[in-house]
């Protein structure tokens, strides 16, 4: 693919245009379907035939092995076409003895009478009947023998290790200089194990036509649950259709897929005809992936007047025993403040847990709960602002790698941030703002998220009509992507955004990473820019070869594109009768985009300030969250709307990391122990007051073609620890254990 200096030499209207449809406030493509409740998902989609249905079970121990299955009596209830254990499922590609939650390989379910951990789908029941699927799952008698089990993540520290394939990374002598630091800060932060809680279960509507599967299911990422699963049935990759085209939400946990796709599929071949398999919410608690607890040390030494002379953040996190995914809380700490001596790393516990994987900025959502505190608690020490702190210690280029920044606009989100929210107005001595019996205090922190671009490709055509249709196996996780591909279309061929049809969720549409690491937007855009370029130069072509054209014999780069209409000077036609005399069958055009050959050379990021207002009620221990501000610079903006939902709703996400969001584990049984949405609490409307999301002009032309980047992880990323820094102004009391409820607040008031 070109490189940046090309993408930089290109006439690239998308980019030039400013009065066109990007970056406006457009409504959602799809919300109408939504909104009314006619957008079919996964477990909704109508098969070709009447479907059965099927029931899951669960194990009831966190570690061992089936020892006995009685399914008799499940097997003669009403309705039920088939009761499969581990016994007697049909034969499935093998799992890998160590697995990238990420990497397509067989993922195959009922594998064996091994448990791995609590809530391990161990059998399924298929009926004419949902209902009837569940009375018979009751009859299932499944008897567990138990082994020694480790689920306690801070009981099992001293067997933590070194994450296979890293080491620890380290500039400078940190040790020396952090016992030389005048001024220093020594402390270890916890993060609990967190759920994803998505609206939507993992489900799957799957039915086979001869040798050929289709499957609707909800998953984050097409290409790869297509590979997985035609490894798991061990059928050629082609013989999977798989469509994902409304996913009610993902956030990491949909990443990869679960047992209720391989059952569904293994199930309709058996019985031809369709069937439909969903998770319960419990089963959605406990048989998906989860984000790991961590436990974070943070140690900062600075000289009297602030600067940092030694930073280090050594995270231990836990994983399950069959994986290697490791919660890099120390990594975004790396990019974020200049420090001489640096010192960070991570450890692993391995633990009879269910799967650990990526929930929402992993990595900077927790790491960003230590750090950001502690440079708070820095602040203090030095009789500083924690704003001027942050700027003090602003690097210019990056600290670890030396490469210069494609663009970095933090000082100036703290800046702007701190101006807007009325930061000057903050008492830097806690527990002096008082109303009633609430005590009010300020807090801010800095965001910061990588940037990533990976490869995509994506199809434009237009008809007769002059209507464009783009196509592309890319999905929308309810982050915008069906709009956002929507206004690219109609701004590059210049049609109304009416006259756009948008395709995506089909294994068979032109290939894309998916939904994540909130690289959607950039590559999924990147390469539909493409595409239309491509697609406006063809158009141009015939245009001026057609002799009945008003175009005809002029110079092609002139033509113009605006409201349906080709123009060269003031000789114009309308798109749809050039397409209709030329190309009545329709006319297509592709495009894709690849990482440029010197993007290694740059350090791209997104960046952040949040702002927080808090009250705190020293009787109960409650707090509430007043105001909320966060000033991001995260690229071009392509749709200012659905962008701002994604940034507000990452910093609600942190009100409810910093307040009320965890999960804990049964010493016992080794079960989660909320299990659903009413024990599991995260924020809702009466939690959150005014908030707001400001996001700064910026092109990034280092980054992609159209100078954008993705904002869905961003928000998350330092907004609790925003608020646990306006909890301890308000009442100057320092919580380190997330989420920090009202127990623990008041017993280190009572500390005080």
């Amino acid at each position: 693919m070109s490189s940046v200096s090309d993408w930089e030499a290109t006439s690239n209207p998308v980019k030039e245009n400013r009065a066109g449809n990007i970056g406006k406030a457009v409504d959602r493509y799809e919300g109408p379907l939504k909104v009314t409740g006619t957008a079919p998902y996964a477990y909704e989609v109508e098969p070709p035939s009447p479907p059965a249905y099927g029931v899951l079970l669960s194990a009831s121990i966190a570690h061992g092995r089936i020892s006995n299955v009685d399914t008799a009596a499940a097997e003669a209830s009403p309705g039920v076409h088939l009761v499969w254990t581990y016994k007697n499922v049909p034969a499935q590609g093998p799992r890998p003895a160590r697995y990238d939650f990420f990497t397509p390989s067989p993922r195959p379910a009922l594998e064996s009478e091994r448990v791995h951990f609590f809530g391990q789908q161990v059998a399924i029941v298929v009926a004419d009947t949902l209902e009837n699927a569940q009375a018979a799952a009751a009859l299932v008698k499944l008897s567990f023998e138990t082994e020694p089990q480790s689920v306690i993540f801070h009981d099992h520290f001293d067997e933590a290790v070194q994450p296979p394939g890293e080491s620890d990374t380290e500039i400078g002598d940190f040790e020396a200089a952090f016992a030389a630091a005048p001024v220093k800060i020594d402390d270890n932060w916890r993060t609990p194990l967190q759920n994803h809680c998505q609206m939507e279960p993992c489900a799957t509507t799957a039915w086979w036509e001869g040798e050929q599967l289709t499957v609707h299911t909800s998953v984050q990422m097409v290409r790869f649950a297509q590979s997985s699963l035609a490894e798991t049935l061990m059928i050629p990759h082609k013989s999977v259709r798989l469509l994902t085209r409304y996913v009610g939400g993902g956030f990491g946990g949909k990443g990869s897929f679960y047992e209720d796709l391989v059952l569904a599929s293994l199930a309709a071949r058996e019985l031809g005809r369709p069937v439909k398999v969903a998770f319960s919410r419990q089963q959605m608690m406990h048989g998906t992936v989860h984000r790991p607890a961590t436990e974070v040390r943070v140690r900062l030494g600075a000289t009297a007047e602030g600067k940092l002379t030694a930073m280090s953040l050594m995270t231990t996190t836990h994983c399950d025993r069959r994986g290697n995914f490791t919660e890099h809380a120390s990594n975004f700490a790396r990019s974020l403040y200049a420090a001489p001596n640096r010192l960070t790393g991570h450890q692993l516990v391995r633990l009879d847990l269910p799967v650990a994987s990526a929930m929402r900025a992993p990595g900077e959502a927790s790491g960003t709960l230590s750090l950001e505190v502690a440079m708070d608690e820095l602040a203090e020490k030095l009789g500083m602002d924690p704003v001027e702190l942050r700027i003090l210690n602003e690097p210019p280029t990056d600290p670890e790698t030396g490469k210069p920044f494609s663009i970095r606009q933090l000082v100036r989100c703290m800046r702007e941030g701190a101006q807007l929210f009325g930061w000057d107005r903050r008492n830097p001595k806690p527990g002096q703002v008082r109303q009633g019996r609430w005590l009010i205090g300020f807090g801010m922190a800095a965001a910061i998220r990588g940037n990533f671009l990976l490869p995509a490709k994506c199809s434009f055509t237009v008809d007769a009509e002059g209507v464009i249709t783009v196509k592309q196996g890319m999905t929308d996780i309810g982050t915008g992507t069906y709009t956002v591909l929507a206004q690219i279309a109609a701004e590059t061929l210049g049609v109304p955004l009416g006259d756009v049809r948008v395709e995506i969720g089909d294994s068979e549409l032109p290939p894309a990473p998916g939904s994540g690491g909130q690289f959607g937007a950039a590559t999924a855009g990147s390469a539909a820019l493409d595409a239309g370029m491509n697609l406006r130069k063809a158009i141009a072509e015939i245009a001026v070869a057609d002799l009945a054209s008003p175009l005809f014999g002029g110079p092609s780069e002139d033509i113009t594109f605006q409201d349906g209409v080709i123009a060269i000077s003031n000789r114009s036609e309308r798109l749809s009768d050039l397409i209709r005399r030329n190309r009545p069958e329709g006319l297509t055009a592709e495009g894709e985009i690849r990482p440029a050959a010197d993007a290694g050379k740059w350090s791209s990021h997104t960046y952040g300030a949040h702002y927080v207002e808090v009250a705190v009620d020293t009787v109960t221990g409650e707090v509430r969250t007043r105001r909320m501000l966060g000033v991001f610079a995260a690229g071009r903006i392509l749709n200012w709307k659905t962008a701002r939902s994604q940034l507000t709703g990452g910093m609600i996400w942190g009100v409810g990391s910093a307040l009320t969001e965890g999960n804990s584990v049964d010493p016992h049984y080794g079960s989660l122990i909320n299990q659903d949405l009413a024990g599991y609490l995260v924020p809702v409307q009466a939690d959150i007051g005014e908030i707001e999301a400001i996001m700064l002009d910026e092109v990034d032309d280092k980054a992609n073609p159209m100078g954008i980047k993705g904002v869905g992880e961003l928000g998350i990323s330092g907004a609790g620890a925003a608020v646990a820094n306006a909890i301890y102004n308000a009442c100057g009391a320092r919580v380190r254990d997330y989420p920090i409820t009202p127990d623990k607040l008041l017993a280190a008031l009572e500390a005080l």
